[in-house]
């Protein structure tokens, strides 16, 4: 598919200098553009390939869920204005890519084609009651009545399909003009040619018009577009999430000690900055002045916050829980942390699915055949018959018996029919190719807190405490909403809470009782040196008494045993990969006999690790709830997530897990296999069908409105054979 027309960015938006977006650094020059128009393979090669024909330009990549193109060259960041014209050159108009702001690019095109499809579809029922009348009427129906009937249809379809049909002829010019073909190209024919026709043959010709076929062929194209399209409308939710999580602005000390605020992007390594609570981390950077805590989800994936003193290194996207902090930025915002995982979110949304990459190379295939064949039956009907109406109407009949309505059906209606059927059973697919992945794997890898724990944090060592120092430690844990307390709490039940306790940033609870200061915190905090140990925990202490120490454990969910057992029995190797210390991942792997464990892993080395898996020629399913995992989650072959989890985790899967049952993974494996055997035999149907139509178009027995009714029918067969996935699906 070719690019639309550069006549749909508006002026504003091409007046933007893109020079103001280039980014120096390693002495490239460095530019993200939001490309309009890319909605296929054959679009990322012409783009990537288009630039890369510039010999300064070190990379050019094209994600196509986000339309965002990373494009890197030598040279002078002036150079940025000429990359942009070329892609308007080409067809594929293009502005600064700014998440934050910007709006999903194919919110908009989706919209035209539910427009275009409502518009065929009312065209066509109309139209197709005229034609039913003339058919019924025979011999009975006068000449000028029949003529009648036409007019009032060409009045109907010519309109319609000229608005309904601009996707198709839009690509189609912009393909031509660009000196290429594409699929589009032999459909616009098709549509033109059989309008043309049923004109002529309305005002001057015979009276067999094709006015129906028209639109009925527009009507059927537009489905299925419009449900490929839907289905991967999805799939740069994460990249945008977590743009939306960088900070906006950011509060610099100039030298002369006074606070201005700035846009974040405006930071430099070196910066200080100040923090206020509540705020979230503009860059990366290093704590210089202030302790307090942190939400450290975004890298640890633990929910316990982040202990921030002076030296500790932090990330952008953290959140300041409760001090003011003062920092030193050690990068810029384009370069920190949160930035490096939006990258490799996109990175990893790229469509995986073979069923479609195979689609493609149909359609290429496509588009040379449908033209050989539509020229040889013109030639050869003006040769054999010396008739150029019936050469014509032969040829028409050749484009529009082979359009691809089947093919492009074939995998969109499997995969609404298991989405409905696996939405019935609580979970949400998220990516339209995501079930035929999920068929194939062959490993699971799942995250710990959150996944396969509840994530939220239990007292165990309830027997080994004094009641006395319990109950103590209890009222303390009552004045604070730390998950630690709130696991003393929760297992100590309703009470009284200490009076005049307060809460000291990254170290615990302190209160006075009878005159003795009492503290709940961190053994760091109490000044206790302790070893390593395979649980979370907190210490009691009185001053001049012995330290109690309090130790807890994540609990497990109820189905996390049979999860793992029932993927265990479909042939699927566990491996757990985890953000949290090296003892309660080994605590945990060994409850759930999983032998491939890996602990205190980063963003990237989760990635590195799924990255070796797919490198050994395994297919993987990640299974995470963290926003940590949300870059694992776009990088494995498919993906799922509860709903409990992270909004950018949620974002980043393909599938969700209504109700946080696990088990409910299994049903989507076993519904995904079973989508798998409806697309390959769609995939049957519509060559059996093109083998048979085909050479009976050829040969002069199939008109244009035979063939519209040919290629709607086997449309309706292969949804037919979708729709037996609403009634069962054998694993």
């Amino acid at each position: 598919m070719a690019a639309l027309d550069a006549a749909h960015l508006s002026d504003t938006a091409n007046a933007v200098d893109p020079q103001a977006f280039v980014r120096l650094a390693d002495g490239q020059s460095r530019l993200d553009l939001l490309v309009r128009g890319a909605v296929c393979a054959g679009c990322i090669a012409r783009i990537e390939s288009g630039l890369r024909e510039d010999p300064r330009v070190e990379n050019a990549r094209l994600n196509l869920s986000t339309g965002r193109l990373s494009l890197s060259w030598r040279g002078d960041p002036a150079l940025a204005g000429e990359y942009v014209a070329k892609l308007r050159a080409i067809g594929y108009p293009a502005t600064p890519y700014e998440p934050e702001t910007d709006a999903d690019p194919q919110k908009e095109e989706e919209r035209k084609l539910l427009r275009a499809m409502a518009v065929a579809g009312f065209a066509m029922a109309n139209v197709m009651l005229l034609s039913i009348s003339v058919w019924a009427g025979g011999m009975e129906m006068t000449g000028t009545m029949q003529a009648l009937m036409h007019r009032i249809s060409a009045l109907i379809v010519l309109p319609a399909a000229a608005y309904a049909g601009q996707p198709f002829f839009r690509s189609a010019i912009t393909a031509l003009r660009n000196g290429h073909v594409n699929m589009d190209v032999p459909i616009s024919l098709a549509v033109l040619l059989a309008c043309g026709l049923s004109v002529w043959e309305t005002f001057i010709g015979h009276g067999d018009t094709y006015y129906d076929a028209a639109v009925m062929l527009l009507f059927f194209l537009l489905i299925g577009r419009f449900l490929d399209m839907r289905l991967r409308a999805r799939a740069g939710e994460a990249a945008r999430g977590l743009a939306a999580m960088q900070a906006a602005t950011a509060n610099r000390i100039r030298p002369d000690g006074r606070i201005e605020a700035i846009p974040a992007r405006e930071v430099r390594a070196g910066d200080r900055l100040v923090l206020a609570a509540g705020d979230r981390v503009p860059v990366d950077a290093i704590i210089r002045e202030g302790t307090g805590a942190l939400d450290g989800s975004l890298v640890t994936g633990e929910t316990a916050p982040v202990e921030a003193r002076p030296g500790i290194e932090i990330f952008s996207g953290m959140l300041n829980l409760d001090a003011k902090l003062v920092l030193e930025a050690t990068a810029d915002r384009d370069n920190s942390l949160l930035a490096e995982i939006t990258r490799l979110v996109e990175a990893g949304e790229q469509s995986r699915s073979r069923y479609v990459r195979l689609a493609d190379r149909a359609a290429k295939l496509y588009v040379p055949v449908v033209h050989s064949l539509a020229a040889l039956t013109l030639v050869g009907w003006l040769v054999v018959a010396g008739d150029p109406r019936m050469a014509i109407i032969n040829a028409i009949a050749v484009l529009i018996i082979t359009c691809p309505c089947a093919l492009g059906l074939a995998v969109p209606a499997v995969q609404v029919v298991a989405s409905g059927r696996l939405y019935r059973e609580g979970v949400l697919v998220k990516s339209g190719d995501a079930m035929e992945r999920l068929a194939g794997i062959d490993t699971v890898v799942f995250d710990k807190t959150g996944t396969l724990t509840e994530g939220r944090p239990r007292l165990i060592n309830r027997g080994d405490i004094p009641d006395a120092e319990f109950e103590t430690a209890a009222r303390l844990a009552r004045t604070s909403r730390h998950p630690l307390s709130r696991a003393v709490a929760d297992a100590a039940g309703m009470g009284h809470a200490a009076a005049d306790a307060r809460e000291i940033s990254g170290g615990g609870i302190e209160a006075f009782e009878d005159g003795v200061r009492v503290r709940l915190g961190s053994a760091r905090w109490i000044g206790i040196d302790t070893p390593g140990d395979p649980h979370t925990e907190a210490w009691l202490c009185r001053d001049g008494g012995e330290p109690v120490r309090f130790r807890f454990m994540d609990r497990l969910r109820s189905d996390a045993v049979s999860t793992v057992s029932q993927f265990q029995a479909r042939g699927m190797a566990i491996v757990l990969l985890s953000g949290d210390r090296a003892g309660p991942v080994a605590a945990i792997a060994q409850e759930l006999g999983i032998d491939a464990w890996q602990a205190e892993l980063k963003p990237q080395d989760k990635i590195a690790r799924l990255k070796a898996l797919k490198d050994e020629g395994r297919r993987v399913a990640m299974i995470g709830d963290g926003i940590n995992d949300a870059p694992a989650l776009a990088a494995a072959d498919v993906s799922v997530s509860l709903a409990s989890a992270a909004e950018i985790s949620q974002a980043a899967a393909d599938f969700v897990l209504q109700g946080d049952r696990l088990n409910s993974a299994i049903m989507a494996l076993d519904v995904s296999r079973g989508a798998r055997r409806r697309v390959l035999e769609n995939f049957a149907l519509a060559a059996v069908y093109n083998m048979i139509a085909v050479p009976l178009a050829v040969a002069g027995f199939v008109t244009p409105l035979i063939a519209a009714i040919a290629m709607s029918a086997s449309s309706v067969l292969v949804t037919l054979n979708a729709l037996r996935l609403a009634r069962r699906c054998r694993s």
